[in-house]
């Protein structure tokens, strides 16, 4: 587990590293068995795999899953002015990947993936709305940035 976030609707999400493949955004509800290590997308990191089955009767499958992986960190699910068209969607870290990663939300499931800040280089730690709506984000790295995204003037 790596990041959880509530939506305006008050459901909990979370996201949690894979191991080589399978990265996983869930929003998990009590009693209900989300299946690892018996179901994954993933495999170990010899590539040997870990199971051979990604979906059982009894078992949730993930909201979204990467593959190949972002490794993700930090999660925000946006709620603000600044950016009316994001309103609604999740935003996801990335630190293998590099990158900020939109998901676009539509009725409690993802309808589309953009990504972000992948000219910078950086493994992306976390995201956090401020309360001005901007959406501000911290590096990984030596020389870690604290960068604010902002609408294009």
């Amino acid at each position: 587990m790596q990041s959880a976030v509530f939506d305006d609707q008050g459901r909990l999400w979370t996201v949690e590293h894979g191991a080589r493949g399978g990265d996983e955004l869930n929003m998990p509800e009590k009693g209900k068995n989300y299946g690892w290590p018996i179901i994954t997308y993933g495999e170990e990191y010899s590539g040997q795999a870990i199971s051979d089955i990604t979906a059982k009767d009894g078992m949730e499958q993930p909201v979204y899953y990467w593959d190949p992986v972002i490794a993700p960190s930090g999660m925000e699910f946006y709620t603000g002015a600044a950016f009316p068209e994001w309103k609604g969607n999740i935003f996801v870290g990335g630190l293998a990947s590099q990158r900020l990663v939109r998901l676009v939300m539509k009725d409690g499931r993802v309808a589309g993936e953009e990504h972000l800040l992948t000219d910078r280089g950086s493994r992306i730690r976390d995201v956090r709305q401020g309360p001005d709506g901007l959406l501000y984000v911290v590096t990984d790295e030596s020389n870690g940035e604290l960068l604010r995204i902002a609408p294009k003037k």
